[in-house]
């Protein structure tokens, strides 16, 4: 699969951030930063560009140009928040997604940007987006991160889709490389002044009189060095450490500290209403080598004692080496848990664990040992075709129906499967005698017919020989089935199989 990066370039971002921030503020405005002994203008509305005034430019030679121009002071900490900002809004076009200096950002789109319509669906998207949030953007999809980078900033065109790095940065100034200009001025002393020179130039040369940069900027342009996006990782809000000063090597003080680090994660979660549904713990061994054990839970909890023995098996299978001295543990995942009365008795067990939360915790046991994801319940889904009529979910992340969520209706079979025909039938009545599996049948009792016709929205292959006649037949042998018959293509066949 060939490599997409996106690079998302903001201009104007901190004068579209303080505008904002102060919406009444529409004469036109620059940001203005100390530098040296005077005030320059360190970012600029569009308006007051447009009346003479430059990013860069001396706050007196300025106001000799344009005397209404309104400053403010320029604040770094407001486009780095919200860049941050903008690379979560961002998650919903690409998973990877890393701050790209201090006025973009880098999107790997590989293998995500047909989800959004295709490439130029997803920038037109993504522009219209930011365009309403108050940011002028320039946009560039291209096969590496470095060439991205230089159209997103220096191509004639806001938006540019580039299927080849080499030919598309070609004609782009040096400085499309992400080179200083300490480097990008003498070299177009030396007639280098695009990008499409330096590959005429001689390679030894460059390195030993620009450094090795030059090169690199260069090849990881045209992608002859790779340069992948690197999400930042996301640190987990809940963590707690406990350093110990001898190691330790024995189930029962592991399980000991353990429970120190809970009693702490569990008072820091009941402070903010909130229960945890992973825990991680990671081990240091003294020797630098790390274990690791996890839990997931079936509903958000914050009992200590509840979690700490979910733990145990795991801890009893660890590896202690010559001992632990450090235990981490995190909650990388919580959930919103508010305090509960519970009133009366009814639902209730011993304890006071309603019926809902029993469940959770057999779900729980269960799920650390096959795993969470092979729990799986039945919810309703809205159709009258018997395959249909349900959908698999996993049960620690959806709600059991109630019996009202349940569509009423004719009886369905306890088991489904692939209709499978019955051979030598003919007409339209329910058989008297066949044989079904190996096994010669008899009808004791026959109900029926109940007509389902195909929904004509969907192109089902199995439903595409039209309307389906069910019946009802309890056998003399036992089996009680569900056959169908089909009147446009005669003939007869078994799909379900009652308690």
């Amino acid at each position: 699969m060939d490599t997409r990066i996106l690079s998302l370039f903001l201009p104007r971002l901190a004068s579209n951030v303080h505008q904002r921030r102060e919406k009444a503020l529409k004469t036109p405005f620059a940001l203005i930063a100390r530098q040296g002994r005077g005030d320059v203008l360190a970012c600029l509305s569009l308006s007051a560009e447009a009346l003479g005034v430059r990013r860069g430019q001396s706050l007196s030679e300025a106001r000799t140009l344009l005397p209404t121009l309104t400053t403010r002071p320029y604040d770094p900490e407001w486009p780095l928040k919200a860049l941050n900002g903008l690379r979560r809004w961002a998650l919903r076009y690409a998973p990877w997604i890393a701050v790209d200096g201090s006025d973009g950002l880098a999107i790997d789109l590989t293998g995500a940007a047909h989800l959004g319509g295709g490439e130029a669906a997803l920038v037109q998207d993504m522009r219209a987006r930011l365009a309403d949030m108050g940011f002028e953007t320039r946009v560039a999809v291209a096969p590496t991160r470095g060439a991205a980078w230089g159209l997103a900033r220096h191509a004639p065109a806001s938006v540019t889709l580039a299927a080849e790095a080499r030919e598309a940065i070609a004609t782009l100034p040096l400085a499309a490389l992400r080179l200083p200009a300490e480097i990008c001025l003498p070299l177009s002393r030396l007639g280098i002044r695009q990008v499409q020179d330096l590959a005429r130039a001689p390679r030894a040369t460059l390195a030993r009189r620009f450094g090795g940069d030059l090169l690199l900027r260069y090849d990881q342009a045209i992608g002859a060095v790779g340069e992948p996006v690197a999400a930042p990782p996301e640190d987990a809000p809940y963590a707690i450490r406990l350093n110990l000063p001898e190691p330790i090597g024995l189930a029962t003080d592991v399980m000991a500290g353990l429970e120190r680090l809970l009693v702490r994660l569990c008072a820091r979660l009941s402070a903010e209403d909130h229960g945890a549904r992973r825990l991680h713990l990671e081990l240091q061994r003294s020797d630098g080598t790390r274990a690791e054990a996890e839990i997931a839970l079936a509903r958000p909890m914050r009992d200590a004692p509840a979690m700490a023995a979910l733990f145990a098996r795991a801890i009893e299978a660890l590896d202690a080496g010559f001992g632990f001295d450090a235990l981490r543990l995190t909650a990388p995942l919580v959930e919103s848990l508010p305090p509960a009365q519970v009133t009366g008795t009814q639902g209730a067990g011993a304890r006071g664990t309603t019926d809902s939360d029993a469940l959770a915790d057999l779900m729980t046991r269960l799920g650390n040992r096959l795993g969470l994801e092979a729990l799986t319940r039945f919810l309703p889904a809205d159709s009258h075709i018997p395959e249909r009529g349900f959908q698999i979910a996993a049960a620690a992340y959806t709600e059991a129906p109630g019996p009202a969520a349940w569509p009423p209706g004719p009886d369905r079979p306890l088991v489904l499967f692939p209709p499978e025909p019955l051979i030598g039938l003919r007409g339209s009545a329910p058989p008297q005698r066949f044989r079904w599996r190996r096994r010669a049948l008899t009808a004791a009792r026959t109900t029926g017919p109940e007509r389902l016709t195909p929904e004509w929205w969907l192109d089902d292959p199995g439903w595409r020989s039209g309307v389906r006649d069910y019946w009802r037949i309890d056998t003399a042998e036992g089996p009680r089935l569900w056959l169908f018959f089909t009147p446009q293509d005669p003939g007869w066949w078994v799909q379900g199989e009652f308690a």
